[in-house]
């Protein structure tokens, strides 16, 4: 079968095939309800319930093919999209839709911790290596602008931006960097190389961006996708909290579940109780049980919820 005569019509959608999105990526796939069989050997596949063809492409590159390319739509992070530099005049080439609230990092200047330098500042002039290397640029001149105007570094001095694109956080250890740009997480790693953060270039999580160009033919079937990966990310992140009130104690408890819009609230057969159905988040529900208890509040249920529409 030749794959690519199979791609006109269907909505084209990239995503991670390896690193730190992609696990979470396959499950908001499934979540969203896109069916799809890869061989191991195409970076291509075609959803079997859908007019859509999956494509799997390295994270950084995502945004060159939503916004250059044929791609429709795509999962990658924010840094990534700002690294690739896609704004022509006042018009991005993509369009962020939805922020995914997982893969949240930090592009942060990282330094030896047992080096003299403590300031960014002090890093004008040296070297510099990252797999950034516009965003970097882009800081730095910042900085180099600000101490040449105050007459702290002669005119002619830059900053030296060397990219790579691995192990970054070696640099300094292996000879080739004063300091680096690179991603943190956790700063596990960071710290096992001997490094601490000085300052912070950005914050980034993964989003869903769409080409600024697609065609209003396939508009409805990206916004049916976009609502669905929406809904998935709101089940993940809320629970169902439904308890049993005295009518008395309602105006209190709603202060404590106020739903993610609004709690339902029905009557029961016993005079002067209510019942109480709200959203609420799942990194709050113990806290959340412990002041309804505290408020008159029983019978309180805490359900998963596995699908939503937002």
């Amino acid at each position: 079968m030749d794959l690519v005569n199979h791609l006109e019509d269907r909505l084209l959608f990239a995503v991670p095939k390896k690193g730190r999105l992609y696990q979470t990526c396959l499950n908001i796939l499934k979540g969203a309800d896109i069916k799809f069989r890869r061989n191991p050997r195409l970076d291509i596949a075609l959803v079997q319930n859908l007019p859509i063809a999956l494509v799997f492409l390295p994270a950084a590159d995502i945004p060159q093919f939503v916004g250059l390319g044929r791609v429709h739509m795509g999962i990658t992070g924010q840094d990534q999209i700002a690294e690739a530099r896609l704004r022509v005049g006042e018009k991005l080439k993509v369009e962020e839709l939805l922020n995914l609230k997982f893969g949240s990092c930090k592009l942060q200047v990282q330094v030896p911790e047992k080096g003299s330098i403590t300031d960014v500042k002090q890093l004008v002039g040296k070297r510099i290596v990252t797999s950034f290397t516009h965003l970097a640029r882009d800081y730095f001149n910042n900085i180099e602008k600000e101490l040449k105007a105050e007459g702290k570094v002669a005119n002619d001095v830059e900053t030296d931006i060397t990219f790579v694109s691995g192990s970054v956080e070696a640099s300094c250890a292996l000879g080739i960097a004063d300091g680096i740009v690179d991603l943190v997480e956790s700063g596990e790693t960071m710290r096992a190389c001997g490094l601490m953060p000085i300052d912070t270039v950005m914050e980034t999580s993964a989003v869903v961006v769409r080409s600024a160009n697609i065609a209003p033919s396939l508009k409805p079937l990206l916004d049916r996708i976009v609502s669905r990966i929406s809904g998935f990310i709101v089940a993940q992140e809320f629970v169902l909290v439904n308890y049993n009130v005295p009518a008395e104690a309602l105006e209190e408890v709603i202060k404590i579940t106020p739903g993610k819009r609004t709690p339902t609230v029905s009557k029961l057969t016993d005079p002067g109780w209510l019942a109480v159905s709200s959203m609420v988040l799942k990194k709050d529900v113990a806290r959340v049980m412990d002041e309804l208890s505290q408020h008159k509040a029983s019978d309180i249920l805490v359900l998963e919820i596995s699908n939503s529409r937002a």
